[in-house]
């Protein structure tokens, strides 16, 4: 089936390209994989425990706008994690994964049309692809602004143009940055609040890796929102990487309450909610934080991992948070190959991450390598990183 025209312009990981350039050659031996941020960690043992003492619920069409105790339970974590006060009915919906609330944000948020135009979404430069599919799909026009060195690789939203501005409905920003690692501090989440309030527009705040730091917990959009109209920003959070469950697909969207209604809304039609026993097992995951310190702890360990091994690496930046490297090699896609064919260690070209804009892709000279193996998994996966593509 051809992949339709108007999606032709996503990054190339969208596509099998990957898979295509690593199945030519079979490295032998055992294979490290640092391409895709899926955690290895464990989940709580206690999880399969709750989804068994609900099981009769599966016999049940699941609550769409999901069950009272897990909507509460989101609520319950916000006031802990940030402080903000939610309403469990007016303010919270669960979603099936985040893939599924920042795609569906831009079906159900972005208007047709803006001051007469196409509307604008504007996303960092590089990006998680659900971003542009989604803009795309909306009907509305992506439009990419670097994250580099240059940047301290976040978004410089206010160095847009006043007329992009103006056509802009929403604009996407991921803290902590995938694939770089960089935090956005209370000052950049205010100043981005009062552009969007300036211009009229909305702010997605992908926070998904918000709960695996080093020290300081990074700061949330909504601790920032000041007097802002609360409908300015919605955020997404997930189980996926705080609590080592991307198989549960449990994840929240919270804004205000307009935002909230036409997230529903498009949900009873187009939706897939969460079966209910697995809604039980995620408002018991929610609420505790005792797995997610041990969990932070192992990335702790990778962190310093990383940093004895590749320490003395030119440009090497060790990550503020969240589980990736973003290590600077030249041309990502010749070493990710060089890496594959002689070690059998994957990683990912970074221009699969990014869009080239004016001849220039910000991805790619670098690879991103995911730290979700287990420790000795990954201490040879960096220990081949640094001695096959930066040996003197």
């Amino acid at each position: 089936m051809k992949f339709p025209e108007r999606f032709s312009n996503l990054p190339a990981y969208a596509f099998p390209r990957l898979r295509a350039l690593l199945d030519h050659h079979d490295p032998g031996g055992d294979v490290v994989h640092m391409t895709i941020g899926e955690p290895k960690h464990a989940f709580p043992a206690w999880v399969t425990d709750v989804i068994a003492e609900h099981a009769a619920g599966f016999n049940n069409y699941p609550p769409n706008e999901g069950l009272p105790e897990l909507r509460q339970s989101f609520c319950d974590w916000l006031g802990r994690r940030y402080g903000v006060s939610m309403d469990a009915d007016a303010n919270v919906m669960p979603l099936n994964g985040t893939r599924e609330g920042l795609y569906n944000a831009g079906m159900a948020l972005c208007p047709e049309v803006k001051n007469g135009q196409q509307p604008i979404v504007l996303m960092p430069n590089p990006f998680y692809q659900v971003y542009m599919l989604a803009a795309i799909s909306a009907g509305a026009e992506p439009m990419l602004v670097p994250a580099t060195a240059e940047t301290g690789h976040l978004p410089d939203y206010a160095a847009v143009d006043p007329e992009i501005l103006n056509r802009t409905v929403a604009c996407y920003m991921c803290s902590p940055a995938n694939p770089q690692g960089a935090v956005a501090g209370k000052d950049y989440w205010r100043d981005l609040i009062a552009l969007a309030e300036k211009y009229d527009f909305q702010v997605f705040a992908d926070e998904c890796y918000s709960e695996i730091y080093r020290d300081v917990p990074p700061v949330g959009v909504l601790e920032c929102i000041g007097d802002a109209d609360p409908e300015r920003v919605v955020a997404f959070h997930s189980l996926s990487k705080r609590s080592n469950l991307p198989g549960l697909r449990s994840g929240f969207i919270v804004g205000g309450p307009a935002t909230i209604r036409e997230a529903k809304q498009l949900r009873t039609y187009a939706g897939a909610p969460l079966p209910s026993p697995l809604q039980h097992a995620a408002a018991a995951v929610w609420a505790d934080e005792e797995h997610v310190i041990e969990n932070r702890a192992q990335y702790h360990e990778k962190y310093d991992m990383a940093d004895r091994i590749l320490g003395n690496v030119p440009g090497y930046m060790s990550p503020e948070a969240g589980f990736f490297l973003w290590l600077p090699v030249g041309d990502g896609e010749a070493a990710a190959l060089k890496l594959w064919t002689e070690t059998g260690v994957r990683v990912l070209p970074g221009a699969y991450l990014a869009r080239e804009i004016d001849g220039f892709n910000p991805g790619h000279e670098f690879i991103r390598a995911a730290l979700v193996a287990p420790r000795a998994e990954t201490e040879r996966g960096l220990t081949a990183i640094r001695d096959v593509l930066y040996a003197t």
